[in-house]
């Protein structure tokens, strides 16, 4: 599996799934760019900025790890 395979299967999952919980304090906003999760994040205030971030990247561990672990062959 390549990286922009990988990336693009982290872009949907978040998209899809990981909305903000507070979009009126907090933005991401994300991409996939030459095999690359691209993200920017804006924030009302740097606690919100920071829980946003924290959480992206307990997701975006989890979805790693599960990439790894499993591929593309992952059958449901």
């Amino acid at each position: 599996m390549d990286l922009m395979e990988n990336a693009s299967i982290v872009y949907a999952n978040f998209y899809l799934v990981d909305k903000e919980l507070q979009p009126d304090k907090v933005k991401r906003h994300m991409s996939v760019s030459d095999g690359k999760l691209m993200v920017h994040f804006e924030a009302v205030e740097a606690r919100f900025l920071r829980a946003s971030f924290s959480a992206f990247v307990d997701v975006l561990t989890l979805a790693t790890k599960t990439i790894e672990e499993f591929g593309l062959d992952m059958k449901l």
